[in-house]
């Protein structure tokens, strides 16, 4: 399938927004050492509308990327250990009785900010869990039969450990799936890891971190990637790898509809991070697996999702 170039589009970035793009990269790569490509993955979920799931061991930064991450963009940040006694209410909040008013009052729990790490996500029971569901995909909580607006932007990063199983729930598809990306951090290179061990304490590198942007700019960003043009022959690449992905080898369930408009939506705030305004074959290709890999349903001797989710992209040619 040809895919043709697209002239540019008359909306892109002011200049000052670009430049402010730019600089908060820079200022999260220089906390976060070595992952530059895992950087720029979190800001295209930012910009996405879409939300943030890290899959690593411990001590591998996850907790420092989504604080550098808020430190940076200078919203509201709020961090929720999640544990097995945690409770819905715990996140949420809870209506109270006022007996002088005689009525109830909302207390609004941690998930009212802008930026919320949910730390360990797996370690809470599906009911709590479930209480994120509606926050992620509605940007809205309902307590006591009354929705409450969440802020905006509101961009959730989940963490956990896919080694350390034990006293864990995995997350359901539904759940997974409202998760824009994934990725894994990994250990980091020679270069990376003699920085971090010669350099200053990251918790005080991100204290004096100054934020770079503003949630109007986040939203301006946001606006900026619905004009990012993804042409026919594009959108025919990323259908065909949906259609592949569902006769693959390997594959019980593979990737629906809305996987295919979360990859076209990441794959145009990616292009728009490279500073393009229209989606190349290669803006997909490098998000793929981050986008597909755990939205896929293997079969159960057909090795990992992120193996299988590779093998769909090289089964999918580009002419």
């Amino acid at each position: 399938m040809a895919v043709s170039a697209t002239p540019a589009s008359a909306s892109m970035l002011p200049d000052h927004l670009r430049a402010a793009l730019d600089g908060a990269q820079t200022q999260v790569n220089s906390l976060v050492l070595g992952k530059p490509h895992e950087v720029r993955l979190a800001f295209v979920a930012l910009l996405s509308e879409g939300h943030l799931l890290i899959e690593d061991l411990p001590g591998l930064g996850k907790t420092t990327l989504a604080h550098a991450l808020a430190a940076t963009l200078g919203l509201q940040f709020q961090r929720v250990q999640f544990t097995s006694d945690l409770l819905p209410a715990d996140i949420v909040g809870v209506s109270v009785f006022d007996p002088q008013a005689r009525r109830f009052e909302f207390h609004p729990g941690p998930i009212f900010t802008q930026v919320l790490l949910a730390d360990e996500i797996n370690r809470a029971p599906p009911r709590t869990q479930s209480a994120l569901l509606e926050a992620m995909a509605e940007h809205q909580v309902t307590v006591d039969g009354t929705s409450h607006a969440l802020p905006s932007p509101f961009f959730v990063i989940a963490t956990q450990n896919p080694v350390d199983l034990s006293g864990t729930y995995p997350l359901p598809d539904s759940q997974l799936d409202r998760f824009l990306l994934r990725l894994a951090l990994g250990y980091p290179g020679e270069d990376a890891e003699r920085g971090l061990l010669a350099g200053a304490d990251r918790r005080s590198l991100i204290a004096q971190a100054r934020p770079l942007l503003t949630a109007d700019d986040v939203i301006a960003a946001r606006a900026a990637v619905t004009s990012v043009h993804a042409g026919d022959a594009l959108i025919g690449y990323v259908q065909a790898l949906l259609t592949r992905s569902r006769k693959h080898p390997g594959v019980r369930v593979g990737l629906s509809p809305r996987a295919g408009l979360a990859l076209l939506r990441a794959a145009r705030a990616y292009a728009l991070l490279l500073g393009r305004s229209h989606v190349r074959p290669d803006d997909v290709q490098a998000l793929f697996t981050a986008v597909a890999a755990h939205r896929l349903v293997p079969e159960a001797d057909a090795g990992n999702d992120a193996a299988l989710a590779k093998s769909i992209l090289h089964a999918v040619p580009v002419d």
